[in-house]
This record gives C-alpha cells, sequence and structure tokens, in this order.
C-alpha cells in the first residue's frame, strides 16, 4: 500500500486508512521504531496492560504462591534486634 506524504509545519506526515486504524487498533498516539531500512509503527501500549486478568487467573489456578517463601521468615537477629 502507498500513501503520499503530507505538509505539517517543518515536518511530513502520513495519512493512515481508517481500516488499518481500526485493524491495528491505533489511537491517539502510536509508537515508532525506526530499523535499518524501514520504519515500525505500532499502537500505544501501556506497561502493565493486562495484568490485572493475569495476577487473576494465576490466583485461581493457585499459581500466586511466593516462591522465596523460605528465606521470608524471621531470623534471630529480626527478632532481637532489629528496631523501627
Amino acid at each position: 500500500m502507498k500513501t503520499a506524504l503530507i505538509r505539517v509545519g517543518n515536518s511530513r506526515g502520513i495519512r493512515i486508512p481508517k481500516v488499518l486504524v481500526e485493524q491495528y487498533q491505533f489511537n491517539d498516539e502510536v509508537e515508532l521504531e525506526p530499523r535499518h531500512d524501514h520504519l515500525v509503527i505500532r499502537p500505544v501500549t501501556l506497561t502493565r496492560d493486562g495484568w490485572d486478568d493475569a495476577f487473576r487467573k494465576m490466583g485461581e489456578h493457585g499459581h500466586d504462591a511466593l516462591l522465596d517463601e523460605e528465606y521470608l521468615s524471621a531470623t534471630q537477629w529480626d527478632a532481637t534486634e532489629w528496631e523501627w
């Protein structure tokens, strides 16, 4: 698919057809990633997008236990020396 570069002040822009905007779920911002011989345009995703669902599913399947629980128990120093 070809499209023309349009002037936007001192810069250039492209028009992305509606069908592509919908297909790739572009909103008001996109991420641009320059590569050696091409430019990648992708939708902006939140850093922790989907984490809530993933953690909920982990809890449902019992995969949310601490892996280092044995190292979290209080030591003698914790019990006798530590002060807040």
